[in-house]
């Protein structure tokens, strides 16, 4: 039912942002004031927020439970009108439900997050894979099924007056991943020196790079557009200027930019769509 409902609320402002502003893609940044996550553009993330929303409400009717409670024993049992306080020292039926309801709520909660956990894990499907490799303080990005050429991410804009031509402060980078909408993409990631985090909150992904370690996670973004993150693993003294920036465009630019990027590359042009060049490793299996 939440899944449902949040499909139907970004739906509806997916509508009103492209009729107020046709032409133009998502873009999915902080903004100054926010109290609530960026709008989820992929299917973990809707259901991320799903969860955040249950959650939300079992703990605000737990803090509203608890602080009545509190309020209704300070008056009830003030020392003016209880001269005499009680002794009691045991009562089964108030012992038991201080039991069981909290074993019956964390059961509430530990079902849809042990399925969260196990939908963002790995992906079932990949159409294509994308390795991620931090460095201090950079990201590193190649596509094992395009020739595996390397793309150096690193920070745009430090400052105000290096945030220029759309470039956003601590966000934008020189060289953003760039991966087609409506493809399961398969992440690898790896660290070349210390632990970094890879982090697009609009996808629902954070993943840890780990020197000598690969990990493993996916995204399938639903909208065209820009998204930003950040590396959330304290790495050294640059730590903050690490962005994570994904340029997610339609299918026709991405095979466009591939083309491109394998020329600067010295690499052939692909012959294959996504979908075959990910299902070709499976089926020589």
């Amino acid at each position: 039912m939440g899944l449902k409902l949040n499909r139907a609320v970004i739906g509806l402002s997916s509508l009103i942002a492209g009729t107020a502003l046709p032409g133009l893609a998502l873009a999915a940044q902080p903004e100054h004031w926010q109290l609530n996550m960026q709008p989820a553009v992929t299917p973990v993330a809707e259901q991320m927020h799903s969860f955040h929303d249950l959650l939300l409400w079992i703990i605000i009717t737990i803090s509203v439970f608890v602080a009545g409670l509190l309020v209704y024993v300070m008056f009830k049992f003030r020392s003016g009108a209880n001269p005499n306080p009680s002794k009691t020292a045991h009562n089964t039926l108030i012992e038991v439900l201080w039991t069981v309801a909290p074993i019956m709520i964390l059961v509430v909660i530990a079902i849809p997050s042990f399925r969260l956990l196990y939908v963002s894990d790995k992906a079932a499907d990949a159409e294509m894979t994308v390795k991620v490799q931090g460095y201090q303080w950079y990201w590193a990005y190649s596509y094992p099924d395009e020739g595996e050429f390397v793309v150096e991410s690193r920070i745009a804009a430090r400052t105000e007056a290096e945030a220029t031509d759309g470039k956003i402060r601590l966000l934008s980078t020189d060289n953003p991943l760039v991966v087609p909408v409506d493809t399961t993409i398969r992440v690898i990631l790896t660290s070349d020196n210390v632990i970094h985090s890879w982090a697009v909150p609009a996808f629902g992904v954070q993943k840890y790079t780990t020197p000598g370690h690969a990990n493993e996670t996916w995204f399938k973004a639903e909208q065209t557009g820009t998204f930003y993150g950040m590396c959330q693993q304290i790495c050294g003294a640059d730590h903050g200027f690490m962005p994570v920036e994904v340029k997610v465009v339609s299918k026709e630019e991405y095979a466009a930019w591939i083309a491109a990027q394998k020329a600067q590359a010295g690499l052939t042009p692909a012959t294959t769509s996504v979908a075959e060049a990910a299902a070709a490793p499976a089926a020589q299996n």
